[in-house]
């Protein structure tokens, strides 16, 4: 009786890592999707947090337990809660292995798109600093963007004084500096960006 009793303790110790593992790998997939979102320029903590929750939980369902079928015929030995908890287990830290691989894949792009953006600024706040009526120069600093086309066009918008009106221009970065802004209206980028979603 006990040692059948130390048996199976020894073997609930060996194989009970599943559920620590999908807690502590659902945390770091909320981390890493907010460091290193797998698409788009960021992503907010919580939504990553759920959508590595959603992915485990599909893993542990759809991948672990066939996987566990396959393991226990090399090894018979293993009783079917700890092969499923073996295989659970590394099915959780394969998820949370390959959304660390697709952030860091997307990373660059996300690097670039921003180091893009701040050219475009760059661009648009020396044109309007240079061409805008007063009211606008004064507030170089405040300047909205929207994305026409990732790493190339953008919309730059700066407020009056007033906040009543926006002085807007396109931006190509793949232009030379001096050809690359043409004046773009007073319609401000939320008002833009509705009429193109």
């Amino acid at each position: 009786m006990d040692a059948a009793w130390s048996r199976r303790l020894r073997w609930r110790r060996r194989g009970a890592w599943l559920w620590p593992v999908f807690i502590a790998a659902t945390a770091a997939d909320a981390v890493i999707g907010a460091l290193l979102p797998p698409s788009g320029d960021s992503q907010v903590i919580f939504g990553a947090g759920v959508i590595g929750l959603v992915l485990n939980m599909i893993g542990i369902l759809a991948i672990s337990w066939p996987a566990a079928a396959v393991l226990r015929r090399y090894r018979r030995d293993l009783p079917v809660i700890v092969a499923r908890d073996y295989t659970g287990t590394a099915v959780v830290s394969l998820i949370s292995l390959a959304l660390l691989s697709v952030g860091l894949a997307h990373r660059g792009s996300v690097l670039a798109n921003r180091r893009a953006m701040q050219d475009a600024i760059v661009r648009a706040q020396a044109y309007i600093g240079d061409r805008a009526p007063p009211e606008f120069r004064r507030n170089l600093q405040w300047v909205s963007t929207f994305t026409i086309q990732s790493e190339r066009i953008y919309r730059a918008c700066v407020p009056s004084l007033d906040g009543r009106r926006t002085y807007c221009v396109v931006v190509d970065i793949s232009l030379p500096f001096e050809r690359s802004v043409r004046f773009s209206g007073y319609e401000s980028n939320a008002t833009f960006s509705t009429g193109v979603n």
